[in-house]
């Protein structure tokens, strides 16, 4: 399944997939999703997981600046605050949003 258009209104991410249906995913819940090593860690051969330690976001945080495609199977958001890591795959971006 891949979106159809991404647009922010507001303080969502609302997103139209290719099969009609529609998603709507609030900055923040988008923010704290992210998938990168920084925000949720990396796991070694054995299972551990290594992280740093949570931090307090800032409004800026959860504040977005562009959203940008990845190949054709992610977008990656770029956030005020400058955090950029993230590449939400679209299977990713979908579990996110049936997270509500």
């Amino acid at each position: 399944m891949r979106p159809s258009d991404i647009q922010q209104i507001g303080n969502e991410l609302a997103i139209k997939w290719d099969d009609g249906c529609e998603d709507f995913i609030s900055l923040e819940q988008l923010r704290r999703a992210c998938p990168c090593a920084g925000c949720k860690g990396e796991t070694d051969i054995l299972g551990n997981v290594y992280k740093n330690p949570s931090a307090e976001l800032s409004p800026a945080a959860f504040q977005l600046k562009k959203i940008v495609s990845v190949g054709g199977y992610a977008i990656q958001p770029v956030w005020v605050d400058g955090h950029a890591t993230g590449i939400f795959s679209f299977d990713y971006l979908k579990r996110v949003a049936a997270q509500k």
